[in-house]
């Protein structure tokens, strides 16, 4: 029973003994542990704090890693594991869950314009490689509603975005208009890739780019991973905003896709392609 006693206790007379041994007080070194650790149960206080109102501030709508990264902006860095236990173990949180896409039918092939892109979705310098698409949208009666959005695939930033009541070649031609005219004057030639629908390849369209000097590039028909870019974008768009309020008017639309666009996606929100910067930063970081 003796021999038990001191197995079970080597540890604490060990320690009591380095303790003597360097003149110090066992009690200093208990309440130092109590200290060490009251300071560490604070620093988590705050952090829980700071996480319950980021979380609230945007919806609910930041996964650990992008939380990691908002974090860090107020002054607290955390790695991705503590990050994830806090919020899913500690204050029960979990993000907005993306809907599951939806299967895609193959359409008929109708090439127009040669696939320049190829799935290689990185471009050395801005206003080189755009690419543009359209998505539907809803007001809460069911109308449906049509936006056509540019982005410029060195940094992902979106540089134009409009939603209007038809799907036409003239919504995508007025989109163009935008985005160029938020550029400074592009001096070469771009290249502005999309699908084969019959909006980008219908002659008014084929015309403008022509006449603008802009190179077009598509998709093999029904391949959305030709364009996965800004597939990414319009699935972020519905996650974080569509779906999660709901529109009884165009302007309260337009308003609301307008401020996620040019204000929390180009300028708040990070983004994984620019390791952690938000569009904006990644574009003018030189």
């Amino acid at each position: 029973m003796v021999y038990r006693f001191i197995k079970d206790n080597y540890e604490i007379f060990g320690l009591r003994w380095q303790l003597r041994k360097f003149n110090l007080c066992p009690n200093a070194y208990y309440n130092f542990l109590k200290a060490r650790q009251s300071v560490s149960q604070r620093s988590k206080q705050i952090a829980c704090k700071e996480i319950e109102s980021i979380y609230h501030e945007t919806n609910g709508i930041l996964g650990y890693r992008n939380m990691m990264i908002f974090l860090s902006r107020r002054g607290i860095n955390l790695s991705k594991t503590t990050v994830h236990k806090y919020m899913n173990k500690e204050l029960m949180m979990k993000s907005v869950v993306r809907r599951k896409k939806p299967g895609y039918v193959k359409g008929k092939p109708h090439k127009v314009f040669p696939n320049l892109v190829k799935q290689n979705f990185t471009a050395e310098k801005t206003n080189h490689l755009w690419c543009t698409d359209f998505t539907y949208l809803f007001l809460t009666n069911g109308s449906k509603r049509y936006n056509c959005s540019i982005i410029d695939l060195y940094d992902r930033s979106i540089l134009a975005s409009i939603t209007g009541k038809y799907i036409t070649s003239q919504l995508a031609i007025d989109t163009m208009k935008r985005a160029l005219k938020s550029q400074p004057k592009i001096k070469e030639d771009f290249i502005i890739h999309s699908d084969q629908g019959s909006q980008f390849t219908l002659k008014e369209f084929t015309t403008f780019c022509s006449e603008s000097e802009i190179i077009q590039s598509m998709s093999k028909a029904g391949c959305p991973y030709d364009n996965a870019p800004i597939e990414r974008y319009y699935n972020t768009l519905k996650n974080e905003l569509i779906y999660l309020h709901h529109f009884h008017t165009d302007n309260e639309l337009n308003q609301a896709v307008s401020d996620f666009d040019y204000s929390w996606y180009n300028h708040i929100r990070p983004h994984t392609f620019n390791n952690g910067l938000t569009p904006f930063e990644a574009r003018y970081k030189n």
